[in-house]
């Protein structure tokens, strides 16, 4: 009994599990931090959100140490515990127990039996085809919502219920949105976990990077008995060896989501969902045994020995992601208040009395949640003046505007070669008026005096 108890336990902690990832994903979307959202990609407003703050295309030097940090995680964790992502965090996994046993199983009752996974209910009955046309319609409303979902770490929630209002303004964002909602009904109702099998690239990177010390689901070949001999041609339904506990029952192949047999040893279809070690937990609870499956690694089933965490491969994995979580952090920390892009224009111009003037674009965004007015100075220099813009303009939150600026200088001993420009460095400080708080950052350029000269 302790071990029936068991299963149920584990079974539930799976579910929890699955609705915990469920909520997280469903309401990340909506969390904000300071107005600005936990994780957003927004393609509209051309920024990236990443735990309250908010960097725009110009400050997109984070992605590479994103994604590095994301295929490191990725490596550590399929190193450390296989695809325990997939049996347990995965959408379509998730998606799959929705569809397969709450709603056409528990709800429809259009399969029988969730212990037998092999069985496809008989479509030749017309009541089942009722129940498929029904099974089909209420996961189709689901499969909407979960676009939506998709839809708003690209499009912020706040626009994309008010785009969805004027659909003739907005065909992409429907395209889109009716794009992933077919997409994800034909994975999940018609394609199933040969998704997981063929098409997920998971599985194949899970073969290059599975080590004898990797936890994935194991069955005890040394208790059991082998099924299978090395080349993988099965031997046998039932082991006929001498103290062989595997009572041949074939419990974990039926309920096999991915339809293998995990006896056979690893193989990548396998998703260490574990299913097949609740159900084998189950069979050897009623004879007083300990399951023959488990989630373990090949070296502790070997040795009897305690899984090896703490390894080569999984220490090198955690240094790496401290060192890039770390610069990640280094860098998000230099986000600036406003963003400003200088570009010189002309080489310059020499006006009556010797008057030099180069000019300039100025490209401002305002990347605050509020209209400023904003403005420049020049420092360290007082031979350079502005000449235009000669007052401060105003830019509304999250806008650019475009300066031309003119600055100029009439000191005639800042040429410094006769036959030479000479070239001035310039250091811009500009900034917001008004503001609680500094919003200022500072620019380097330069201004080009010609030589003596050419002001003869």
């Amino acid at each position: 009994m302790e071990q029936v108890r068991n299963v149920r336990q584990y079974l539930k902690k799976r579910y929890v599990m699955y609705f915990i990832t469920t909520i997280l994903i469903l309401t990340i979307p909506f969390i904000r931090i300071n107005g600005n959202h936990i994780f957003l990609l927004s393609f509209d407003h051309k920024q990236l959100h990443l735990l309250g703050v908010a960097f725009d295309m110009q400050e997109l030097y984070l992605m590479p140490f994103l994604l590095i940090l994301m295929f490191l995680a990725i490596f550590f964790m399929t190193t450390l515990a296989g695809r325990v992502w997939c049996g347990w965090a995965c959408p379509q996994t998730i998606f799959r127990v929705l569809y397969r046993d709450l709603l056409e199983t528990k709800i429809l009752g259009l399969r029988k039996r969730m212990e037998n996974r092999q069985l496809e209910p008989d479509m030749s009955l017309g009541s089942n085809k009722l129940k498929k046309a029904i099974s089909l319609v209420v996961f189709a409303l689901v499969a909407l919502v979960a676009a939506s979902n998709l839809m708003w770490y690209f499009v912020p929630p706040e626009d994309f219920f008010k785009y969805i209002q004027n659909p003739l303004e907005h065909k992409f964002l429907f395209i889109f949105w009716l794009g992933f909602t077919i997409a994800l009904i034909v994975i999940v109702v018609f394609i199933k976990e040969n998704f997981c099998i063929y098409m997920c690239p998971y599985s194949r990177v899970q073969s290059v990077l599975y080590d004898n010390d990797t936890i994935m689901t194991v069955y005890d070949y040394k208790r059991g008995g082998a099924v299978f001999d090395p080349k993988g041609i099965k031997l046998w339904k039932k082991p006929e060896v001498p103290n062989a506990e595997c009572t041949g029952c074939e419990a974990c192949v039926k309920i096999c989501p991915t339809h293998i047999d995990i006896r056979k040893g690893m193989q990548l279809e396998c998703i260490n969902c574990l299913e097949c070690s609740d159900a084998c937990t189950k069979v050897m609870g009623k004879l007083g045994k300990e399951t023959l499956i488990s989630w373990t690694s090949p070296q502790s089933i070997e040795d009897r020995q305690k899984v090896r965490y703490m390894r080569f491969k999984t220490i090198g994995y955690i240094v790496a992601m401290v060192v890039v979580f770390s610069a990640l952090l280094v860098m998000s920390s230099k986000k600036e208040d406003m963003l400003l892009n200088i570009n010189r224009q002309e080489l310059y111009t020499i006006r009556d009395n010797a008057r030099v003037e180069n000019s300039y674009i100025f490209l401002f965004q305002n990347t605050q949640r509020e209209s400023y007015e904003f403005y420049f100075e020049v420092q360290g220099n007082a031979d350079i003046k502005i000449k235009r813009p000669s007052k401060p303009f105003l830019i509304k939150p999250g806008e650019k505007s475009k300066q031309v600026v003119v600055l100029y200088a009439d000191n005639k001993n800042l040429a410094q070669d006769a036959q030479k420009d000479t070239h001035i460095p310039l250091n811009i400080k500009a900034y917001a008026i008004g503001s609680e708080k500094p919003i200022e950052v500072f620019r380097e350029s330069v201004f080009i005096y010609p030589p003596s000269k050419a002001l003869q």
